[in-house]
């Protein structure tokens, strides 16, 4: 499967915006997936996971309650929606497909898939 990140840009501090990332290749209820980010100088890390029919989410602590992931298998497509955002989240944003087995979410090695990344910046 080939995915393709979209819908970064920048924002002020409070603002919002919504991720997208389109599958190709093969269909995307056959993955898990995940939202990761990595800041300048630092490690990448998770940020929000999806089970393959979108029914259980997972969340890192730094985003819960700013940030929903979502899919719509039909379309191909999941989006990750920023709301309350901090100069902290600025990061490059990349999706990623796993196994739908599995109930680890933040483990970078078990996701065999990645986009090309998104740019967020948030201005304080």
């Amino acid at each position: 499967v080939q995915l393709q990140a979209s819908g970064g840009g920048l924002v002020q501090a409070g603002g919002s915006l919504r991720l997208s990332c389109a599958a190709s290749g093969r269909a995307l209820s056959n993955y898990a997936m995940g939202w990761f980010r990595q800041a300048p100088g630092k490690e990448r890390e998770f940020v929000a996971g999806i089970n393959w029919s979108g029914i259980t989410t997972y969340y890192a602590d730094s985003v819960r309650g700013r940030f929903t992931i979502s899919r719509y298998n039909t379309k191909n497509t999941v989006y990750l929606q920023m709301n309350g955002l901090k100069p902290e989240d600025t990061a490059v944003y990349y999706c990623a497909a796993r196994s739908r087995t599995g109930a680890t979410w933040n483990t970078m090695a078990l996701y065999h898939y990645w986009g090309q990344g998104t740019q967020v910046t948030v201005s304080s």
